[in-house]
Parts: structure tokens; sequence; C-alpha cells
């Protein structure tokens, strides 16, 4: 048998407090040596896709390079010596220049992929997109 749907699970009957007490008694403590019960602190709990939202606009917000400097640095430092002999050196603002550059590569190529996914009618980003958003854009020998 299926209860009403207008109950719920919670009890109907509310806690019944205990009266105060009417002595002044000086064994009572005053009211900043009473300790209250420390209330469990209960982490946020935010909808799915909320907490998405927000860093996506955390991101918008700043300008700040995304990818860290040094291992960045040590990439790039390792594609050069494939291509040269020599130890080459190279210049904070070079290093900054080439990574400004990546980073913009990239977004506007998840980018042009989050609309080959929105045209597959998801949200959802699959590898085959990637792949189809270099593919159109002529970046093939990568």
């Amino acid at each position: 048998m299926r209860p009403a749907p207008s109950s719920s699970r919670r009890k109907d009957k509310t806690p019944t407090r205990r009266p105060p007490m009417l002595s002044k008694s000086p064994q009572t403590p005053k009211k900043s040596q009473v300790s209250k019960p420390a209330a469990s602190p209960r982490k946020r709990r935010f909808r799915p896709g909320t907490r998405a939202l927000m860093e996506i606009r955390k991101y918008q917000k700043n300008t700040n390079l995304l990818l860290r400097k040094r291992p960045f640095s040590r990439l790039v430092r390792e594609v050069c010596q494939k291509f040269s002999v020599l130890q080459l050196r190279w210049q904070v603002y070079a290093l900054m220049a080439i990574q400004e550059a990546a980073e913009a590569f990239l977004v506007m190529l998840f980018s042009d992929a989050n609309l080959c996914a929105i045209h597959a009618k998801r949200v959802t980003l699959f590898p085959r997109d990637l792949q189809l958003a270099r593919r159109i854009r002529g970046v093939d020998d990568m």
C-alpha cells in the first residue's frame, strides 16, 4: 500500500524542549562559558554544471597564462634541441611570447572543436571533434 502523496518522511511532531530552570543558582555557567555543540560543517554542493560555469567566468576575467611557465620552458628547450645541436639560450620574453601564442592557438582550437560538438547536438567534446577542427583548419602535420 502506498503512502498518501501529501505525507512526507519527516516526523510531524516537533521535538519538545525542556522548560528553563527557574531558580538561579551559582552553579549555572554564564552565557559566555556555555559551549555550543559544534555543528558539522557541510560542504556546499552546487548543481551539476554550476561549478564549470563559475570556472569559465573566472578564467575569462583574468589574463594570466594557463600553462605553467617552467614546464612549458622545458618543453620549448627540448624541442629546440631536436632541431639544433647547439645549446641555445632563450630570453624570458621570447618564451612568454611563444607561450602566449600557443595558448591562443589552443583556445581557438578548442572553441572550434566545441562548435563541432554543438553541431553534432552534443555538449561533450570528443577527440573526433578536435580532429575535425584541425582538419578544417588545415593543421594535419602535427
